[in-house]
Formats: C-alpha cells, structure tokens, sequence
C-alpha cells in the first residue's frame, strides 16, 4: 500500500525527491520533466496563453506530505515562492492523523450567473415575473449549451434579488448552473446573454450587466479534522488555538491576516492545477464577510475529549475541464500528482489544505510565535542568495539564525571568513 508517510523527505536531493514523487504518482519519465527540467513551459505553448508573451516564469513545486483525506493518502503538489508553507502543510497534515486526517464535503458545481435590470418602476411586480417564468429562463439558458445540459443538467434555478443602489432599485436574477468539471466562467457568462433580452421583454427593464458571480455561495467545500491534544502539544495549545482564533472571529484587522494564512495553502494548489487563484481569492473573502461582518474563515473548538476541532466552509472555484489546467503541461502533471478525477475531489482537497495551514499557523502563534518558524528559512534564503552552498550553507545559516543577524551582507561575510 503506498504511503505518504515519510520522515526525512526535505532532506533528499531534489532529483530524488522528484524521483519519489513519480513512484508515488506513477509518472512517466517525460511526465517528470515537464516539471523538472528547466523551460518546461515553452514560448510556443506561452504565447498561446496569455498576450505580449516575451518568455516564461518559473516557480518552485513542493509537496505537501502526510495528507490524509477522507481515509485516502495524497500528495499536494503547491507553486509557491514563499519559504514555509509548505513545510508548515505538512507538519500540520502530520498531526492530523492521528484524529483520523481530513473529512470534507462538497455541495456541488453551481454557479451564479448575475443579470443585472434596472429602470424598472414595479420591481416587485418584476420579481414574481421573472419567478413566474423560470421554466422559460433556463430552457432559453440551456439551449445555449446541450452539451453541459447531457453531462450535468446545466442551468438548474434561478432566484430573483431586489438591491437599493445609487441609481435606484435594480432586479437581479441569479442563474443558478451546473458547470461540471469546469470552473465554469465562459458557460454562465453564455447562459446569461442569451437570457438578457427575454428579462428585457417580462419587465420592461434595462438590462446592463450578464456576468457570472465569484461569490459561488452555492459552490461550497467543507472539511473538518480532529487534532489531538497528544499530538499537537497539549491542552495548553489546544486552548492557545482557541484564544487565536477568538481573535480572528472577533477582529477583522486580525481576521484579514489570518485568511491570508489559510489562502497560503489554497493558492499554491491552485496554481499548481493551473485554476484561477484570483477567483478563489475573491470567492473566500467575499464568503466570509457577505453576511455582515468579515471574520475567520475556519471555526476552531474543543470537543469533550479536550482535544482541538478545526472546520471550514469556503467556495471552491476550480475546474479540470479547460483553462490553464489542459493548457499548462506541468498543470497535468499536478493533477496527476494530486490523483483528483473531478472538480468536486478537487475542491474537497483545497478546502483539507486549507484548514491544515491555518492551523499551522495558529499553534505556531499559539505556542513559539510565527516568527521562529520563519527565521532559519528566511536565513538559508539570504545565505543562497549571498552565494553560499553545500556545508558552508549550513553553518552560515546556523550562525546567523543564532546571533539573529540575517542579512545578505552579513551572509558575504561569513563566507569570506570561513573561505
């Protein structure tokens, strides 16, 4: 049975610790250096992707260990340029099996398309309208896309909203689709001009903006992972979390940080799947605050056992159908890595990784403070930066983490002296 269970796996090469990764995941050779060799992205497919392409950029792939997700051992592949993250998933996803690992849930692939009418003298007369007309709506939607309607259904609801705004009241219909295992964008944004001029006709309204929404509140992952008071260090940071966590439910200055931590995880897989990081960005922080305060997007408790209870709900925009997730060669080998087959696993593993890295950072705040965690990778950084390798690498970063001096020029010193 394969594991990812291993001790001392950030102190292989990086040859071998890709080799690993592919034994694991079962990559083929040429799979393996899409993502390893230099300019695995080249300027043909690039200039496909994006405008005014002049080159490529490169970042890191590292892999979270020790996930356990819903009784499944997974790799989390993660691109990302900021030291500690993914050590951090780890360890975090280590603690958590004891307690079992990671259950999630997901409520499925909808998204809200947005019509936006206004000039509209009755809008409350306008709503039963349109409500009145829902089979007609979603019949003028799905033409649009048969080939959506056979694999999901497609546009399966609508609901209609009164807004007050600047220039009066506008009626919005919220076009409520089954995107599949597509994010989705291009569907619903079809979906909703086709619909536009029929909501034209029934009201008597304008119709301006037809455009999908990232709030997904219909798109939803949840996990929820027990963390043993035994394993993470006693009762003590068990209620340390908590005390953390107070703070974020209660302060949204708090509160902002403390959802960029959780967005430190969900981003790098993201990206490494080749999904829009903007949009899931968007999608969490908008969740979290639409229902009149912005607050923590995890809850953290204490069960009767004494030991610590983590859960999170966001909206999970992602897709594996189009995008950069087929464009990007090392996205499909993300994926692959991954061993995800739809959208709906997919989520479920963002919504894992994300509750697994607030939580790492919380008992850091809970116990040493984040900064200690920081320091020695921040120091072995500024070290490679300076020019330092090998064994010279070590020490230096040794020495500067125990004088806490870390600097580039600092780090060129030392190499001097000891050179």
């Amino acid at each position: 049975m394969k594991t990812n269970s291993y001790s001392g796996f950030h102190k292989l090469s990086l040859e071998q610790r890709a080799a690993e990764v592919a034994e694991f995941a079962n990559l083929t050779s040429e799979e393996l250096a899409l993502v390893t060799k230099p300019g695995a992205l080249n300027n043909a497919v690039a200039d496909k992707v994006i405008e005014n392409v002049i080159g490529t950029y490169q970042l890191p792939m590292g892999i979270a260990m020790n996930f356990v997700i819903n009784g499944k051992e997974m790799l989390i592949p993660m691109v990302v340029e900021e030291a500690s993250i993914v050590a951090a998933a780890s360890n975090a996803a280590k603690m958590a099996r004891s307690g079992g690992g990671f259950t999630t849930s997901y409520t499925g692939n909808i998204m809200i398309a947005q019509i936006q009418a206004i000039h509209i003298p009755n809008p409350y007369f306008a709503q039963q309208t349109i409500l009145h007309h829902k089979n007609e709506i979603l019949g003028i939607a799905n033409e649009k896309d048969p080939i959506l309607v056979n694999i999901t259904g497609g546009a399966k609801d609508i609901e209609v909203r009164i807004i007050d705004s600047l220039i009066g009241p506008m009626v919005v219909t919220h076009l409520m689709v089954d995107t599949g295992d597509a994010m989705g964008a291009n569907a619903v944004n079809t979906m909703a001009e086709a619909v536009a001029p029929f909501i034209e006709k029934i009201t008597g309204g304008t119709v301006k903006l037809r455009i999908l929404s990232n709030l997904a509140a219909y798109r939803l992952a949840r996990a929820t992972a027990v963390f043993t008071k035994e394993a993470i260090g006693g009762e003590d940071v068990v209620d340390g979390v908590i005390a953390a966590y107070a703070f974020a439910e209660a302060d949204p200055f708090r509160a902002a940080t403390s959802n960029k931590g959780i967005m430190n995880g969900i981003d790098p897989l993201i990206v490494a799947t080749g999904n829009d990081w903007r949009g899931i960005e968007a999608a969490c922080h908008a969740y979290c605050s639409y229902k009149g305060k912005y607050t923590s997007m995890t809850r953290w408790e204490k069960n009767a056992n004494g030991d610590l209870t983590g859960s999170i709900e966001i909206p999970a925009l992602c897709g594996l159908v189009g995008g950069g997730t087929k464009i990007l060669p090392a996205a499909k080998v993300g994926v692959k890595i991954l061993g995800v087959q739809t959208a709906a696993e997919l989520a479920q593993v963002i919504a894992a990784v994300g509750l697994a890295q607030n939580f790492a950072a919380m008992r850091a705040l809970a116990t040493d403070g984040i900064q200690k965690g920081h320091m020695k990778l921040h120091a072995r950084n500024i070290a490679t930066v300076a020019g330092a390798t090998g064994e010279v690498l070590e020490k230096i970063v040794a020495q500067m983490v125990a004088e806490k001096n870390i600097s580039v020029d600092y780090a060129k010193e030392l190499i001097a002296n000891i050179k």
